[in-house]
């Protein structure tokens, strides 16, 4: 079992068997922000922070029934077990000082700590407005992104979470995701085509595919050295970005109803992947006088 689940289920036990799903959500947070490196991270979401990648693996331990998934609550089917022994000693200890500090708060407490703890995550909630006075509200709309001016970004999923990868998008203020893969499926949580447009989505960023620009995976093998990339990117510019005339300006026409998109991929290094090439086209198209960003 991946060690971030057994911290799932030590909090659920820790905290009487039983825990609401707003709460653990909540919970989980909190536990976070006292790890060096914390075991999930979380984004802006209508009800405060949330973790897309706890949900995921909440419903994997539901099918395997190591808990029960209720209508409003997470249970453990079998409390005898003692998840607790089984996370670190200093995880141990960041878990008991959870539970003695929020085991009394109910659900709307701790949503209302954590707005006015952690700002930026009740950017998006729909509750906010009912928890918060006037001085905390303002708060949050402090750690709202502010962008009005037009920007072609692009970014790469290597590396980081969903949540990161999300979290970059929504501070950077992107209004659209263009997903410039040939082929947009990933092992990865989170990255693949379909999953990908519904996580956005669902924190107000839109998607699309085009997958015309990309470069189909049997061109990308054997790629060692920057001088491999070089030779591809030669050829990409060649065969691909002198053919795909309507795309590239499909890509400008996008930029210029939403103001602010992202051209995705998989690589963090920008020099080895191709939407740097692509994007450099674009910025070459007539019409085109705008920031070109890549984070």
């Amino acid at each position: 079992m991946f060690y971030r689940r057994k911290i799932i289920l030590a909090m659920i036990r820790l905290f009487g068997g039983e825990l609401d799903k707003i709460r653990l959500q909540k919970l989980l947070m909190l536990f976070g922000e006292k790890q060096t490196v914390p075991v999930y991270e979380f984004v802006p979401y209508k009800f405060g922070c949330y973790s897309f990648s706890a949900h995921a693996d909440l419903a994997v331990m539901a099918r395997k029934e190591l808990l029960k998934d209720g209508d409003k609550s997470y249970i453990l089917p079998n409390k005898s077990t003692d998840y607790l022994k089984q996370v670190k000693p200093e995880d141990r200890v960041i878990l008991q000082s959870i539970r003695n500090q929020f085991a009394r708060c109910d659900t709307m407490e701790l949503m209302r700590f954590t707005y006015i703890h952690y700002p930026y995550y009740a950017t998006k909630s729909v509750k906010a407005v009912g928890l918060l006075n006037p001085m905390e509200l303002a708060k949050v709309e402090a750690a709202k992104p502010k962008s009005d001016t037009t920007v072609l970004f692009t970014i790469g999923y290597e590396g980081v979470s969903v949540e990161a990868y999300l979290n970059k998008l929504i501070q950077n203020g992107v209004k659209l995701l263009v997903d410039v893969r040939n082929n947009p499926q990933s092992m990865k949580y989170g990255f693949s085509k379909n999953t990908l447009k519904r996580l956005c989505e669902n924190v107000g960023v839109g998607y699309e595919h085009i997958p015309e620009v990309g470069i189909r995976s049997e061109f990308r093998k054997e790629l060692k050295i920057q001088a491999d990339y070089d030779d591809l990117f030669k050829d990409y510019r060649k065969n691909n970005l002198s053919q795909s005339q309507e795309s590239q300006n499909r890509i400008l026409s996008l930029l210029n109803q939403y103001g602010r998109i992202a051209l995705t991929c998989f690589e963090a290094d920008i020099c080895r992947c191709h939407r740097k090439p692509l994007a450099e086209a674009v910025s070459k198209l007539p019409g085109f006088n705008f920031e070109l960003s890549h984070i």
